[in-house]
């Protein structure tokens, strides 16, 4: 009976895997966001400056990633997916840039150069997956954007409330519309492959910024002493 239920559990879809890689691998599950949301100690302005001013030079440029994919991809349903978010997220990039003007100057920490340096590979690598001619990689790795974007929407919105800034209304397209967005585009193996290589790329850049911001801090607290 246990092989007969296992047989006839559904398969997973493409679309229900990306959601899932989301969930364990996003930036929700990252400790440092926790920390910055709810630090309170005399440094937490200061590391959640740096936040801000590391989270717009990866996903504050125009055009922003989402719009570079829909650049280059044909009409139908990931194109119809990709137009809307890439008008929500415009809408999210300005509310970064504006929380980034009234957040001051980035904080002055050890390894400005390394800093750099890795923002640059970060926004080279998120441009790579944006054009990327493997199909249903640039829309893996937008809906894994705007799916992980949350999280970080959290972080921006405590952000605005310190600086008394008016955060508004997210528009981001919702879980259904992503489900959607993807049952109709990936429907080979090799498209659900790169799929899921678009969406492990855009996590990995996300974790990978996150782990940046953490031992920035970290850099930052021992020059204190």
């Amino acid at each position: 009976m246990a092989m007969n239920r296992f047989v006839d559990r559904p398969a997973v879809t493409a679309a229900e895997a990306q959601i899932a890689r989301v969930a364990a691998d996003g930036t929700a599950r990252h400790p440092h966001l926790a920390a910055l949301i709810e630090a309170s100690g005399p440094h937490a302005a200061r590391d959640l400056a740096d936040a801000v001013h590391l989270l717009c030079s990866v996903h504050g440029q125009h055009p922003g990633m989402i719009e570079q994919a829909l650049a280059l991809t044909p009409a139908g349903a990931a194109n119809s997916w990709l137009a809307r978010a890439a008008g929500a997220f415009e809408r999210e990039r300005l509310y970064l840039l504006r929380l980034t003007a009234a957040v001051g100057p980035l904080p002055s920490t050890p390894g400005a150069a390394q800093t750099e340096a890795t923002l640059t590979a970060q926004r080279h690598a998120v441009e790579i997956l944006a054009r990327s001619e493997r199909r249903g990689c640039a829309l893996g790795a937008a809906t894994a954007l705007v799916s992980d974007w949350w999280p970080v929407r959290r972080l921006l919105d405590h952000a605005a409330s310190r600086l008394g800034v008016e955060a508004p209304a997210p528009s981001l397209p919702d879980e259904q519309s992503i489900l959607a967005a993807i049952d109709g585009e990936c429907d080979t193996l090799a498209s659900e492959r790169a799929l899921g290589f678009g969406c492990e790329q855009m996590l990995l850049q996300n974790r990978g910024l996150f782990d940046l911001l953490e031992a920035r801090t970290e850099a930052r607290n021992r020059l204190d002493g």
